[in-house]
Order: C-alpha cells, then sequence, then structure tokens
C-alpha cells in the first residue's frame, strides 16, 4: 500500500527530502507543507536579492514539484491550521524542514532599545518576506553597526552600500531600495570577536566588496596576520589565506570618491548599546583570540550609531509536539528521526550552517530512515489532511497556484529586475481569487 508522507516546509531541505524519496523509489505520495503561499523558502527569502544567479537552484525544486506523487499545499500553518499531532495521525512519516526562522538572542546590556534588529528580520524586510514587511526599520543615521563575520553579515553590509542603479536588477522590493538609498548612511561597520584569519566569509562574497561603485572598504593593515597558525588543515590554509589577500587588496585602495564606506572591525566583542529609549551607539571590548576563542581584554571603545543588526546566529521556534534542544535550537534528533514516524532535515536538524546544497544528504538520510521504518502504508493521508483542512476552512494554495503568481511577478518587473514580489499575503490571495474567477467567466 503506498506510503503518505508530510513534508512541513517547502524549502531547499523539504525538497531534497521529497526527491530523494522519488528517488529511491518509495511508492509514496508526498504533500509539501508550507507557511507561506510562496514555495522556495530561503532560496525567495533568505538569500540576498542581488544574488539572483544563486535563485536559479528553484528550477530543479520545480522540476520535484511537478512529480504526479507530490501536491504543494501553501498558505498553511502549522500550528494553526494543522498540527504536527494532526499530520502524524493522517500520515504514515511526517518530515520536518522547517528551518531556523528566528533569531539567536544577543546578550548585550541596552538591547531592548529602538533600532536593533536581528538578520532573520532585517533580510527579511528587504527581501519582501511578508512576516517582515511593516518592519520600517530605522536607518535615520550616518552609521549603522553589523555585528557578525559571516556571509549574512557580509550580504547585509553590501546591500546597505548598494547605489540605486546595483539594486535595480535586483528582485528587492522598491520600499527597501528606497529606504536605503534615502537614508543617510555614510559608514557601516562590521564588527567581529575573532580576527581576519577566522571570519566566516566566503572568498567570492568578500571580494564583491571590493568591486562595489560608490563603496569603499575599510580595514587597518595592521589587523591582517603575516602569518597563519600552523596546525591549520591544507584547505583551510588555502581558503583564509585568499580572505587575507582580499583584504590587502582592500588596504591598498584609495576611498576617495566616494559616498559610502564599510569598515571590517576585528577584534571587538559587542557589551552594551548606548542611548536612551533609542539607539546612539555600541559599546565594544577589544579581544585576543586564544586557540580560536575570543577572550577579553578590558580595553573598551564606543562608536556612534543610529542602528544595530545582529547577524550572529538562528534558531528554531518552539513547537507543539516537537522535542526541541534549548540550548542549541534545533529538533532532538538521532541522525534524523525523532519519534516513530517523525523526522527532521536541514537546519532543523543540525543547526545553521553549511551552504544550499548541504541539505541533499539530510534528504537522503530520511529517506533511507522512512524505507527502513515504514514497509507499507497504513495512515489515510492527503483524502484526511484536505478534509481536516475543509473542516478549519482554510484556504491553501496549490503549485499551479503558484505558477499563476509567479508570473505575474515576471510580467509586473521594471527596469531589468527579475521580478516584483508580492509582499503581503492578502494580495496573492486576492489576485489568486480574481485570476480563478475570470478563468470561470
Amino acid at each position: 500500500m503506498t506510503i503518505s508522507v508530510a513534508i512541513v516546509g517547502a524549502g531547499p531541505s523539504g525538497f531534497y527530502a521529497a526527491q530523494a524519496l522519488i528517488d529511491k523509489g518509495i511508492d509514496c505520495r508526498i504533500d509539501v507543507i508550507e507557511m507561506l503561499p510562496t514555495p522556495f523558502g530561503l532560496i525567495r527569502g533568505g538569500v540576498a536579492p542581488d544574488h539572483q544567479h544563486t535563485k536559479r537552484v528553484t528550477r530543479t525544486y520545480e522540476e520535484t514539484a511537478s512529480s504526479d506523487a507530490i501536491n504543494f499545499y501553501g498558505n498553511l500553518q502549522v500550528g494553526r491550521d494543522v498540527t504536527v499531532l494532526e499530520l502524524r495521525a493522517f500520515y504514515d512519516a511526517v518530515v520536518l524542514a522547517i528551518g531556523m526562522p528566528v533569531d539567536r538572542g544577543m546578550d548585550l546590556i541596552g538591547g531592548t532599545k529602538r533600532g536593533i534588529y536581528g538578520a532573520a528580520e532585517f533580510v527579511g524586510w528587504y527581501n519582501g518576506h511578508p512576516g517582515y514587511r511593516e518592519l520600517d526599520p530605522l536607518l535615520d543615521d550616518r552609521r549603522v553597526a553589523v555585528i557578525g563575520n559571516g556571509n549574512v553579515a557580509l550580504d547585509i553590509g553590501r546591500l546597505l552600500c548598494k547605489t540605486r542603479e546595483e539594486m535595480a536588477r535586483t528582485d528587492m522590493p522598491e520600499y527597501a531600495i528606497d529606504a536605503i538609498r534615502n537614508a543617510p548612511i555614510t559608514d557601516v561597520f562590521i564588527f567581529g570577536r575573532r580576527g581576519p584569519a577566522e571570519a566566516k566569509f566566503t572568498n567570492v562574497e568578500l571580494r564583491e566588496i571590493g568591486q562595489l561603485a560608490d563603496c569603499a572598504p575599510i580595514i587597518d593593515p595592521d589587523e591582517l596576520p603575516d602569518e597563519l597558525p600552523a596546525d591549520l588543515s591544507d584547505r583551510d590554509r588555502r581558503l583564509r589565506q585568499r580572505n587575507i589577500e582580499t583584504f590587502r587588496s582592500f588596504a591598498a585602495m584609495n576611498p576617495a570618491g566616494k559616498s559610502r564606506r564599510l569598515h571590517f572591525c576585528f577584534r571587538s566583542m559587542p557589551i552594551e548599546v548606548i542611548g536612551k529609549d533609542r539607539v546612539e551607539g555600541l559599546r565594544l571590548q577589544r579581544t585576543v583570540v586564544e586557540d580560536g576563542e575570543a577572550m577579553g581584554t578590558g580595553r573598551y571603545y564606543d562608536i556612534l550609531c543610529g542602528t544595530v543588526i545582529a547577524a550572529i546566529g538562528y534558531r528554531m521556534g518552539p513547537l507543539e509536539g516537537v522535542p526541541m534542544d534549548g540550548r542549541r535550537g534545533i529538533v532532538i534528533n538521532k541522525d534524523g528521526r525523532v519519534a516513530d514516524g517523525l523526522y527532521v532535515v536541514g537546519w532543523a536538524k543540525r543547526g545553521p550552517v553549511g551552504v544550499i546544497s548541504s541539505n541533499k544528504p539530510d534528504g537522503d538520510a530520511v529517506a533511507e530512515h522512512i524505507a527502513a521504518d515504514v514497509k507499507k502504508g497504513k495512515k489515510p493521508g492527503r483524502p484526511a489532511f484536505e478534509e481536516h483542512l475543509r473542516a478549519r476552512g482554510a484556504r491553501w494554495v496549490t503549485f499551479d497556484d503558484w505558477k499563476f503568481l509567479d508570473e505575474a511577478e515576471i510580467s509586473a518587473a521594471q527596469n531589468g529586475a527579475p521580478r516584483k514580489k508580492f509582499v503581503r499575503v492578502e494580495d496573492m490571495i486576492s489576485l489568486l481569487e480574481q485570476g480563478r474567477d475570470s478563468t470561470e467567466r
């Protein structure tokens, strides 16, 4: 008997899990459930809007979604429209591919002031994520501080320093372009607790900073090491050396004539947000790096800024019926197995590490588990799920609905942009209803 599988989350980890089940030849029906009307998760809402080449991976996911074995159910929120326990009653296997959508908290003195944002909400805002459309971040000061030394921090810094012309060919919503380009920003500071050799930037993204039309990268050449640690692997040594060489090229650049500057500030540990009810500055402690760890030196300095954006990691929010590791912010699991018939993949399984393709082995592993654990289907699956949704009055979005929205976004694009995103769920549903009515007429 056909196995029924529900995958919660239509991002990369969810689609890789679905494709792995198909590739393994398992006789199954797969229902992919997504909170938003739009699929593709962080590819749509997290990947930097000026990295359109990265977003092309969605073509692979579209092929997966076109399989006869798969149905897409968008605009459904687990916990509101259906619970995990209900899904487990409907399906032989439930796979959680829900990512880590919540910012990891940062313990700073004065950390509740206006003007402090996490990367998840700030990136969601400039990517047109409906959940963050109304964020309206404070960008009314000349200086912005970004905390973190990974690619997300680099993305934020780069996009805050791009010209309107550079952003025109992205899928960044016009409201975000206007807010960034009309802001009086002259200086963006990226702070890392460790040194430049320990920064987690990929070199391809780091080099982009030196190619910006109206932004000068700024780094103190004395911060750059003459030698790297002797105990590095050949691969790590090669990757770190490339970044150091790129930083040296930045130090040699002439910043004259550029209206914005992006400062790389290393060995700096944020301690306190300065100000009354809103951000007015940031106090940091100088650090030294010992055995890869940043240690405070007791020496402090302040910078003036009006906005602080923390790009220091993510976690999962609580989900009823799912055991959580509170410290790591992930689902408690053993190689993807959570409980009888319940599995997890992607960031929710292992934390926010790796690149997009890092999710593929998780999908392969969970397909192996389901093949071993579920020999034949015993639960009602899709018919019972849809009956439940109708009883709840839930309005779900199909993959054909999404293709209609996709075509509408592409058709509305202007000035070389790849698409003009819908940024409100109600607008998407309204267009779908209008389209359905006109088709019926």
